[in-house]
């Protein structure tokens, strides 16, 4: 088999598995929430990541345009412990369900700020974003969130699109070692177990600048 027609058989697995998965858990229901009042109640999240979502530290994820369920399921993550993080545990502590539910669509209503991929990491990242690595058992990052990177909102599948290439490569090896136990956690820490540091830096940095593809 040669390597494309090894891309595109890993692509096309990882999208009918996946597929499959997001139909189950679509299922969890979502709290409707108010962007307006979330607007609102957005204050205390200005520090760490900005007025409109876009962090400006790369240590930050950004918020703007992410899928208003990945959101809310992560924010009562935090809240419940389910994915351990001291310093969001204290910013959701007093959040009621709504107040979550109302920070989740002011997000979602955002539009998230461009990024720039490094060219020398681009063209490695993208192979692995669009056709994964078949002799390492690495399957399509697209499969689970899209050419373009717009996630999948019904599945809470996060955007990943423009997302600081920092943050991205700080959460796969975080995956990779199995110290993240949210929603989602076992689909990834098992894809970023197989992940060398260079496939990680360069998935990561094609990431960031992919808003520019899909865009186009």
């Amino acid at each position: 088999m040669t390597k494309v027609r090894k891309f595109l058989f890993a692509g096309l697995f990882t999208i009918l598995f996946l597929d499959a998965y997001s139909v189950v858990n679509a299922q969890k229901p979502l709290q409707r929430g108010d962007a307006q009042a979330g607007s609102q109640k957005s204050a205390t999240c200005v520090a760490c990541h900005s007025s409109d979502g876009n962090s400006l530290s790369g240590q930050w994820p950004k918020l703007a345009g992410q899928n208003e369920k990945y959101l809310w399921q992560q924010l009562r993550a935090f809240k419940d412990g389910s994915r351990p993080n001291p310093v969001m545990a204290g910013m959701v502590q007093s959040l009621s369900p709504q107040d979550m539910a109302d920070l989740s669509a002011f997000y979602a209503e955002q539009t998230m700020s461009g990024g720039k991929a490094d060219p020398d990491l681009a063209e490695h990242g993208a192979i692995i974003y669009h056709g994964g690595v078949p002799d390492d058992d690495i399957p399509a990052c697209m499969g689970c969130h899209g050419p373009a990177g717009g996630g999948n909102g019904p599945a809470a599948f996060p955007r990943l699109a423009g997302q600081h290439a920092q943050y991205v490569e700080m959460r796969l090896k975080i995956y990779r070692e199995g110290a993240m136990v949210s929603n989602n956690a076992e689909i990834m820490d098992d894809i970023a177990y197989r992940m060398s540091d260079g496939q990680i830096k360069a998935v990561a940095s094609y990431i960031e600048g992919l808003h520019r593809v899909s865009n186009n």
